[in-house]
């Protein structure tokens, strides 16, 4: 039971971090980078269907993203997906292939994006002290009902505030690394 309690907080935090990995790949830097789509849906004959799973997408350039659908009558649609997909992107295309430049950030805008990373980070860390918590109160629930006893409650305790520290490291590490990126020129 206690050792139970520990694994699902440590997998809890490492999910939160993960969580929060993914949500900063969605984060424009000055860079290209495919993960900008990941939310987009193109109608693909009635279905939303993720952008990825109709074309071919590449960075072929720093600041330049291609994609090559696989099928050419979803050119316009793959268009309009992205101008509603409120990215401030531009696509055009040929006709065959769309090609989306991705501008420099301005100094301003790379100053918000850096708010926003911020932020997603405490939001992190809020979910690792929630997964905390409720380890805390499991731990509690297991000496109450005499499965644990005082000395164990007090070692898990301690354990899971070494978890939550170490992941609160780690998210600090995962935002610095993000605001360098958008910071960079």
């Amino acid at each position: 039971m206690y050792d139970d309690v520990i694994a699902k907080s440590d997998t809890g935090m490492e999910k939160a971090v993960e969580a929060l990995k993914k949500e900063l790949n969605k984060v424009r830097t000055g860079r290209a980078s495919t993960a900008l789509l990941d939310d987009i849906r193109v109608d693909y004959y009635g279905t939303p269907t993720p952008l990825n799973q109709i074309g071919t997408l590449s960075v072929p350039e720093a600041r330049l993203i291609t994609i090559q659908p696989w099928e050419k009558h979803l050119v316009p649609e793959i268009e309009k997906a992205i101008h509603k997909s409120d990215l401030g992107l531009n696509p055009s295309s040929d006709g065959q292939l769309i090609r989306i430049a991705i501008p420099a950030l301005t100094e301003e805008r790379r100053k918000e994006m850096v708010k926003l990373v911020k932020r997603m980070g405490e939001d992190a860390k809020v979910s690792v002290r929630n997964v905390r918590r409720e380890a805390n109160e499991k731990l509690k629930k297991l000496e109450k009902d005499k499965e644990i006893s005082e000395d164990e409650l007090k070692r898990g305790e301690k354990e899971i505030q070494d978890l939550t520290d170490s992941f609160v490291g780690k998210v600090d590490e995962v935002v610095a690394k993000k605001e360098n990126e958008v910071m960079e020129i």
